[in-house]
């Protein structure tokens, strides 16, 4: 298994209750087959630039161990997510 880092913006306007679904779902695939190392909740920033005429979003970026299938999933079920404005996976070396 290799350590991977999946950085993704949620809208800021999401309820509290909301984001921490979304984490607590991301961290589920994740458990499913590998193993959460760490969550780190940024907290709602401001954009570079507007995503759909938002201009904040609240930042997460969870580090995890798994497979090359449980990346697949989670960029699948992220970019099925409105509310997930962007997200990046990146391999850790």
């Amino acid at each position: 298994m290799k350590t991977y880092e999946m950085l993704y913006v949620l809208d800021a306007s999401v309820s509290d209750e909301g984001k921490e679904a979304f984490v607590k779902k991301f961290e589920d695939i994740v458990s499913a087959n590998g193993k959460v190392v760490s969550t780190d909740k940024w907290g709602v920033k401001k954009l570079a630039y507007p995503i759909n005429y938002k201009h904040d979003g609240y930042y997460v970026l969870m580090t995890f161990e798994a497979d090359g299938s449980v990346v697949k999933e989670l960029d699948r079920v992220a970019g099925l997510s409105s509310e997930v404005l962007r997200r990046v996976i990146t391999a850790k070396n």
